[in-house]
């Protein structure tokens, strides 16, 4: 594993976050706060840092956030919060996910305790599943004094956090800080354990008062052309192999072909490049002004000499050559490689749960299932798949079961 793959982008120094909170221009409508789906109220904590004040800002973030050191690195800002940014009608918005980086950062180092545990209402919630969403619910029940227990199948809780998210954008140091906040909270996370498998959601529902269930989409999809081909791998799985072997990992490959438009291929196709692939090529369905990608993180890809080729789609594959078809013009492309990742869209798994999938999605309205015991959040409750995303609907499932069962504001 090369030093290239971990290495973080710096961050800010006390000079350069203080002369980039200067640009705010304080507005009193706050339009980025109104823009951000976790309420995680950046004008309050800019203006906080603006004057110094780094512990109120910490406390703005983490009163509105529990994960939001990890927004603070990955989350899409340019969509939600610097979108509405009114310093974009004058040159370019607040670097608002830099200046979260360095106050969370700054917590870290003081190792501040912002969030408490409330005293205990007598009632347990069971979460199935420690992604992002379900570490949300877990710390807003906590804050409520609800007992909180985790059923996580991996070794580690995190979810894509842990598996998926490449180590040069997400560190694991910061996503194991997170997660020991929640646990030094009071959440009790089960590893190893399957629901279905190695405990039944019978068995859970007998021993709480509520279950939330917060799986994700971490199955990838295979296209049928490339089922059993032994040159395919998923994106998920790819990217998980690296993250679980980075001093260890073994079958780089001289060249690959990345199919897919979305941020998972750009962090597929950056991986490799950081591995020293000396070739890498992305081939999308999109077009160029239709980038699922965002713009940082398809900047990001070509800046690492990624060639991306867009508008095609693949239309058949003899072992590992495939050969695209654009979607607009009369043009086909045929790329050899020595191996070919998918990231053309994840699944959920939701066997053992109760619940019926189609093409691997579940469709909910709001967060209550067919069983008035259990709920739902994360990626298979509506709303964007995004961390942010996930912080929001984890909170707001909380707030439904708080008012479920104790009558909760």
């Amino acid at each position: 594993m090369t030093n290239k793959y971990r290495e973080e982008a710096p961050g800010y120094t006390m000079t350069t976050v203080m002369e980039e909170a200067a640009r705010c221009l304080l507005c009193h409508d706050a339009p980025c706060s109104a823009a951000c789906p976790a309420d995680t109220d950046p004008a309050s904590f800019i203006q906080s840092v603006r004057f110094r004040n780094l512990k109120g800002a910490a406390d703005t973030i983490r009163s509105n956030n529990a994960l939001g050191a990890i927004c603070a690195r990955v989350c899409p800002t340019e969509k939600y919060c610097e979108l509405a940014c009114s310093r974009s009608g004058i040159d370019v918005p607040i670097d608002i996910g830099g200046i979260q980086r360095f106050v969370t950062d700054f917590e870290q180092q003081g190792d501040l305790k912002i969030i408490e545990k409330g005293d205990s209402n007598g009632k347990s919630v069971a979460i199935v599943g420690s992604g992002p969403g379900g570490l949300q619910t877990a710390t807003t029940l906590l804050e409520k004094g609800y007992a909180v227990d985790i059923y996580e199948k991996n070794e580690k809780a995190g979810g894509y956090l842990t598996y998926g998210i490449p180590e040069y954008r997400l560190p694991a140091n910061i996503v194991n800080y997170e997660i020991q906040r929640i646990i030094d909270l009071g959440a009790n996370i089960k590893y190893n354990t399957t629901v279905g498998k190695d405990i039944t959601m019978t068995e859970i529902k007998a021993n709480h008062d509520a279950v939330v269930v917060a799986v994700g989409a971490s199955e990838g999809k295979v296209l049928s052309m490339f089922k059993d081909n032994p040159y395919v791998e998923s994106a998920v799985d790819f990217l998980a192999r690296v993250k679980e072997n980075q001093d260890d990992i073994v079958d780089i490959p001289g060249s690959a072909i990345v199919i897919g438009g979305g941020d998972v291929a750009m962090d597929v196709s950056t991986t490799l490049k950081r591995l020293n692939v000396k070739n890498v090529t992305d081939v999308a369905y999109e077009e160029f002004d239709e980038f699922k990608a965002s713009k940082k993180e398809l900047a990001g890809t070509q800046k690492q000499g990624v060639t991306i080729v867009d508008g095609y789609v693949p239309e058949r594959v003899n072992g590992n050559e495939v050969t695209f078809k654009h979607r607009n013009i009369d043009g086909e492309l045929k790329i050899k490689a020595d191996t070919i990742i998918l990231a053309v869209g994840q699944k959920v798994n939701t066997e053992g749960l109760g619940f019926v999938t189609e093409h691997g999605e579940v469709k909910f309205k709001g967060y209550k299932a067919k069983d008035e015991k259990v709920y739902v959040t994360g990626d298979i409750a509506e709303g964007d798949k995004t961390v942010v995303w996930a912080v929001r609907k984890g909170k707001e499932v909380a707030e439904e079961i708080d008012h479920d069962l104790l009558g909760g504001n």
